[in-house]
């Protein structure tokens, strides 16, 4: 493998690629988070001919694993440790990936370049990736602290939730879920399909009501509802209670009502871990703003994941939850550190089974002004789609148990091409 060509760099936005020393074998590049997004950008740099040493620090006591099966395949016990890894270690030391876990920056020092590690240590870099990722979002509930009031982002979340089902089934007692969206839905059918009692508490007055039409919040509703949850919508928490033994009993209502639990999940949102890009001075506006190569200001470093806020040509800000956003945020980064322009901006997909459904997003709704159905919407097995319209525009596409709509959903809107709602509607159409 050749060195990439020293003379390259980056530009557009005020911001800028890695100088030419982050392409000598010498320099090495460091990047803080070992999920998704930090493990696509290592190894789009060394597919992109980087032979420096990189280096690759996670936080948590395990390499990169898979985190959408966490409250699906891995909850419900279908899926062991080896299926969960995202790559073996033989696999990371092969192409020269130093991993190190159990590992915490707390600072970067700009003017050294250097990352300030929590044991004091300082790593010097050339080019510096923050994947840093996102953690879930908390509510200011009395009462939250109590044994048993738990969140899921991580697989040691996923294993101490795990346990709590396991012990709420040995006695009887009931899951309450605050938060009606994909965490706290996907949590709840895993739940249920163990016979758990299930109650989700919703805030808003329907489900997923910023990403879903109208009618397919309902359905999403009919469906946990068909499935034995309790489903309340348009709720307020007041807060929890415990028993002597400090243990979650209870989730009492703003209306005076109290629902007895055995366990409470958070379900609220996540929260982008962007504190340390702040401290060193980057800009952050609901995640570290880059570009849509992933650059920041700071031309040594960029950032990938759910921990960024892409800046848009029209001055907006969008941040995506999603593996397919890590995953090419991180192949942008990687390239733009190479002295490359590689913006993402395929079409955002997402998807969440619950159940034996799928739901398969392409495309954001946000903005469109009608919306047609594409098969029936029967509560049955079939599956039909959403198709989301602004005017003669197609926007995004919402399918279940449809995977061949959702796959040229991405087609078409990543062509810009928009067949008429008609033709939409039309299951006899050939998308």
């Amino acid at each position: 493998m050749s060195a990439v060509n020293a003379e390259s760099s980056a530009s557009g936005g005020g911001t800028g690629g890695a100088t030419s020393e982050a392409n000598t074998p010498s320099a090495g590049i460091v990047i803080v988070g070992a999920g998704q997004a930090g493990l696509s950008c290592a190894e789009a740099l060394r597919s992109g001919g980087f032979v420096g040493p990189i280096t690759l620090l996670g936080d948590e006591a395990t390499g990169p694993y898979h985190r959408p099966p966490l409250s699906k395949a891995w909850l419900a016990g279908e899926m062991d440790a080896a299926q969960l890894a995202m790559r073996a270690p033989q696999m990371l030391e092969r192409k020269q990936i130093s991993l190190r876990t159990g590992v915490r920056a707390t600072a970067i020092d700009r003017a050294a370049r250097c990352l300030v590690l929590e044991n004091g240590e300082r790593l010097p870099y050339s080019g510096l990736v923050l994947a840093t990722g996102s953690r879930p979002r908390t509510l200011p509930l009395p009462g939250a602290d109590a044994s048993g009031v738990l969140t899921l982002r991580s697989r040691d979340d996923a294993s101490a939730l795990s346990e709590g089902l396991a012990r709420c089934a040995e006695r009887g007692l009931p899951l309450v879920v605050i938060g009606g969206g994909f965490i706290g839905l996907e949590v709840a059918a895993t739940a249920r399909k163990k016979g758990l009692p299930v109650t989700v508490l919703e805030a808003a007055p329907r489900l997923l009501g910023r990403v879903l039409a109208p009618a397919l919040s309902d359905w999403v509703a009919d469906l946990h509802r068909s499935h034995g949850v309790n489903l309340m919508l348009g709720v307020q928490t007041a807060h929890i209670a415990a028993g002597d033994d400090g243990r979650v009993s209870a989730v009492a209502l703003a209306d005076g009502r109290s629902l007895p639990a055995g366990l409470v999940l958070l379900g609220v949102g996540a929260v982008a871990n962007d504190e340390l890009a702040a401290q060193a001075g980057l800009a952050c506006e609901r995640g570290i703003v880059v570009d849509a190569c992933g650059r920041t200001a700071d031309p040594l470093i960029v950032a990938a994941g759910d921990c960024t806020a892409r800046r848009l040509d029209d001055g907006t800000l969008l941040r995506l939850e999603s593996v397919q956003n890590a995953t090419e945020q991180g192949k942008s980064a990687a390239a733009a550190l190479l002295g490359q322009a590689r913006p993402f901006t395929a079409t955002p997909w997402f998807w969440s089974d619950q159940y034996d459904r799928k739901l398969q997003m392409a495309g954001l709704s946000a903005g469109a002004d009608h919306w047609v159905l594409r098969g029936q919407m029967d509560g049955g097995s079939g599956g039909f789609s959403v198709c989301h319209y602004r005017g003669t525009q197609l926007l995004a596409v919402d399918s279940v148990n449809a995977s061949k709509d959702h796959l040229l959903a991405r087609k078409l809107l990543d062509a810009g091409v928009s067949p008429t709602a008609d033709q939409a509607a039309d299951t006899a159409f050939d998308l």
